[in-house]
């Protein structure tokens, strides 16, 4: 005898389509308990089936089936088996409809999915050489495409797919090939005022930079991008004028700024947004540490007047894992150079 899960799940596939939108509405309550996620996790082939098959439908069948799989996918149990039933694919395939709220599911859904190994496997479509990186490649196009400055902001989880992605050495090097140039694409949304997509990217590059050993000119390849997204958040927290009783401060004087290349020594000669995120500072000064333990890295920094840069970011820190990560990279720059005239800058 069937039971009521059963039943409703049935319900899915009606001939009707009144009772097909009213089934799937209550799947999705239930899956927004943790309770009715438990119950589904016990009937998950039955259920991922049921919903996927909805998700073709009009807008009125498919969001609620959309929402309701974005919640089942929170769920570890429920995740793996979406995988294996080919949910990327279908997440994939709702986006090319373009629509702002289904793209939106379509996004969160395969953020959840990536957070496995199997899914990113299956993002990045590996073993098929043909169209390996394609999924990814229309992921970024529509991340830095899309416009980020409005409040519903379809394709703004796509920084937590690259942040999945990047953790794997596949996903690092479909980011860092230079013929694909999906990394450059993708750091200039570092300057969106969303706090995900500015996290997402940071966190892309430092797990970039995990592969500075064998990327690294890779990396360098693109340092006009590279170094004001890593350099900026740890160039302190002050704005680049401040009154100290009543003269008008400078935080970085043309002496500094000279030897910067012009994108960096632009953004710090005029008001900036400091970043106030702890953790996007440390993430930051986490990367350059990966670049500068490689000596061409460390060259490179030191070319910048990176070491000026963190310096004064290093005196205006105040969270303690940030500056304990400042101090690592303080010890590198003093004891990993020999060349006399650096070692001079470094202890003034």
């Amino acid at each position: 005898m069937a039971t009521e899960l059963e039943e409703l799940l049935g319900f899915l596939s009606s001939p009707s389509p009144q009772l097909r939108r009213a089934a799937v509405d209550i799947v999705r309550g239930l899956t927004g308990t943790d309770d009715g996620l438990q119950t589904f996790a016990q009937n998950s082939d039955k259920a991922v089936a049921a919903l996927s098959r909805l998700l073709v439908e009009n807008k009125e069948v498919a969001e609620p089936a959309a929402e309701a799989l974005v919640n089942m996918s929170q769920n570890s149990v429920l995740s793996e088996k979406m995988v294996v039933a080919g949910m990327v694919g279908k997440a994939m395939e709702m986006l090319s409809r373009k629509d702002p709220s289904l793209s939106r599911l379509s996004v969160m859904l395969l953020a959840n999915l990536t957070r496995l190994d199997a899914g990113i496997s299956s993002l990045l479509q590996i073993g098929d050489a043909k169209i390996e990186g394609l999924n990814l490649l229309k992921l970024v196009r529509s991340f830095c495409q899309s416009h980020n400055d409005t409040k519903d902001d379809p394709f703004e989880h796509v920084s937590s797919i690259l942040v999945n992605v990047s953790r794997t050495e596949a996903g690092r090097n479909l980011l860092l090939d230079p013929k694909r140039s999906l990394l450059k694409q993708i750091i200039p949304q570092f300057d969106s005022t969303s706090l995900l997509r500015k996290k997402g990217v940071l966190g892309t590059i430092r797990n970039c930079c995990f592969d500075a050993e064998n990327q690294l000119q890779n990396l360098l390849l693109i340092s006009e991008f590279l170094w004001p997204a890593l350099l900026l958040p740890v160039a302190g927290k002050k704005p680049s004028y401040f009154i100290i009783l009543v003269e008008m401060q400078q935080l970085y004087n043309e002496a500094d700024t000279s030897k910067m290349p012009p994108e960096l020594a632009s953004a710090l000669s005029h008001e900036r947004e400091p970043i106030d995120d702890p953790e996007i500072r440390l993430e930051a000064a986490e990367a350059i540490y990966m670049i500068a333990v490689q000596e061409a890295g460390l060259r490179a920094l030191w070319s910048v007047n990176g070491p000026r840069i963190l310096q004064v970011g290093y005196e205006d820190e105040e969270d303690p894992k940030v500056m304990e990560a400042y101090e690592r990279l303080g010890a590198l720059l003093v004891h990993g150079n020999t060349d006399s005239e650096l070692d001079t800058q470094a202890s003034t």
